[in-house]
């Protein structure tokens, strides 16, 4: 009995410990201010509304990842077979030169954004990062529904873009 009773609080503490699943964006986050491309500060919020109505696939990822450039094939994949879908690349990358000459250097289409705020800013810390690349997938109506994919081969992402 004793076991069965010792199984049962391990089990309820490891149950306890999972990954938090959002399904919206905190404010803290949406206020979180990245950079575009052209040099831009932009509020987070600014950025996802931008494809509000649509689709969207976020890669948080940065040009020194090997994990990260792994899954640049799969997900370079998933645009040709979904053209319809906003695919956005948020650069953990450690200063915005290396992070343009990623882009370019692996001809990355989408749009892209520079967390100047890191790993432990504001959409970070949202996010609960502790791993690149990592994925999350919008759907039209602005809710997250993929929240903590790391590999571009989840089967949860591919299910989550295809037409309803």
């Amino acid at each position: 009995m004793r076991k069965i009773i010792i199984l049962f609080f391990v089990g309820i503490t490891m149950l306890s410990c999972t990954t938090k699943q959002s399904t919206k964006f905190t404010e803290e986050a949406l206020n979180d201010v990245f950079i575009s491309l052209e040099g831009k500060e932009v509020p987070f919020k600014e950025v996802i509304e931008k494809h509000k109505g649509k689709k969207v696939l976020i890669d948080v990822w940065a040009s020194w990842c090997t994990d990260c450039l792994k899954s640049l094939p799969v997900i370079k994949q998933l645009q040709e077979e979904n053209p319809e879908i906003a695919y956005m690349y948020l650069s953990l990358d450690r200063n915005q030169t290396d992070w343009k000459n990623g882009v370019d250097r692996l001809k990355i289409k989408g749009d892209h954004y520079f967390m100047q705020s890191g790993w432990e800013g504001k959409f970070g810390e949202f996010l609960g990062l502790n791993w690149i690349p990592r994925f999350l997938v919008i759907d039209e109506k602005g809710k997250i529904v993929v929240f903590d994919a790391t590999k571009a081969t989840d089967k949860l992402i591919r299910q989550s873009l295809e037409i309803m």
